[in-house]
Parts: C-alpha cells; structure tokens; sequence
C-alpha cells in the first residue's frame, strides 16, 4: 500500500499531482473511503466530519472530485460481519484518514481489524492522511494534550511538558502513543503554524526527541509520499527532518 501523508489535506497543486501520480489514474477515475473517526472525541466532531465530507473545511480531502465517495466509521466495525465491509475497503483506490485525535484513531484502528487489514491491501491503493491521520500511519507516534486522554487501550506513557511560545509557556502532557506502523518514521503536523504554538521549530524538536524513529515536521503545504517504502517530501512550504 502507498501512502499520502499530509497536515491539512491537499493544500496546493503539487499535493494534488503527487496523489494522483500516487493513483496511477485521475482522481475523477477513483473511489475513495473517508475515515472521520479521529474527529468524534471533539466538541463539534460531528459536524465537523460531516463539513469535511461536503468540502467545506481548510483540509482539503473528500471534495477533490472522487468518482465515487464513501464513509467507514471505525468504531462501529466490530458490530458488523467482516465479510460486509472488507470487500468495500478491498476494492478502494483510496483510504482518507480525516485528523482529529491520533490516539482515538489508532485505537479503533486496531480495534475495528483495520491495522491487520491495510498491509494486505493492493500495492496500487492508497492511505491519504490529514494531521492525525497522517500520524496513525506511523509506528510510535507522540501527541500534546492539555487534559489527559482517555484510553480503552490500557495504559498510556503520559510526560508533563513545558513548551515555550512567544504569549509565554504552554503546560503540555504528551502522550506516547501506538500506530498503524505503515511508515517508518514519525510525523509531527502543522508544523509552524501560528494556531499550533507547540509545533515550533523549536517545540517539535522536543516532540522528536520521544519518538524513536526519523520525524518528520511537516506544514499544511508539505506531503511526505510513500512508494515500497521510499520517501519523497512534496512541498510548496516548510518541513524539517529530526534525525536520531
């Protein structure tokens, strides 16, 4: 399976040109499951999920003209004879993994059979991620909290934070968390941006160091690409790689 690995989506042309080289065919030509999963821990969830569907948030992912549009909702996978929904995800050309919160998604992932399920699937199909999608994609994966999550999961690595923004200190927990595994390194997303204080240059770094792979701080207009394990960053903006 390849992958598209984005922080808000596909921001500019040459996102888009990369998923579509992904592809292998137009993306008018192409069936695509949304996973609005990650959304739901947050006040608004639904209706941000259903936002997304119609194109009508910043994170460009469902209104790019799919030939056909669906939705898989993981948590309710489990209650649902596998032989009704495997064909589905089987025959896609693209799975789209809406962001929101990465442990929550990488919970019902493992949950639902999804993560036994996606290294199975067709070379040619592809795993589009948007911030915490992109980050439920990867092994190990890190994540700042204000409140600590809950988890059906079992215990969390939790560590208090202090991160430093130009309004003064940010009390943080972050949480350790586990992914798909499908890449192999980390992502940190939103990197830079103004309204995602504690992904600064600096910030991220302290992100980096608790992930025990490469990390990869990515913008909104930044994609890291995917091919049998090959990397290919795509970007119209600002990324940065954290070495161990």
């Amino acid at each position: 399976m390849r992958a598209l690995l984005t922080s808000s989506g596909v921001k500019n042309d040459s996102i888009r040109e990369a998923l579509v080289d992904l592809l292998g065919k137009p993306i008018a030509e192409s069936n695509a499951l949304f996973i609005p999963t990650g959304l739901h821990p947050f006040p608004g969830g639904p209706g941000m999920a259903w936002e997304t569907i119609c194109g009508k948030r910043s994170s460009l992912l469902c209104g790019l003209g799919w030939k056909s549009l669906g939705i898989l909702e993981l948590s309710v996978l489990p209650s649902i004879e596998t032989d009704t929904w495997m064909p589905t995800v089987r025959d896609a050309d693209a799975l789209l993994f809406g962001g929101g919160d990465p442990l929550f998604l990488a919970n019902w992932m493992r949950r639902s059979g999804l993560t036994d399920l996606l290294p199975t699937l067709r070379s040619e199909a592809v795993y589009v991620g948007v911030s915490a999608g992109s980050i439920a994609a990867t092994s190990t994966f890190v994540e700042t909290f204000v409140d600590p999550p809950r988890s059906s999961d079992g215990p969390l690595k939790t560590e208090n934070v202090v991160f430093a923004t130009p309004e003064g200190d940010l009390d943080r927990i972050l949480v350790t968390g586990q992914g798909a595994g499908l890449v192999d390194f980390g992502v940190i997303p939103h990197f830079e941006h103004p309204w995602h204080l504690d992904a600064s240059v600096a910030n991220a770094e302290k992100w980096a160091a608790r992930i025990p792979a490469p990390t990869y701080a990515i913008d909104d207009d930044t994609a890291i690409k995917v091919v049998d394990g090959a990397v290919d960053i795509i970007s119209e903006g600002h990324w940065k790689l954290f070495q161990l």
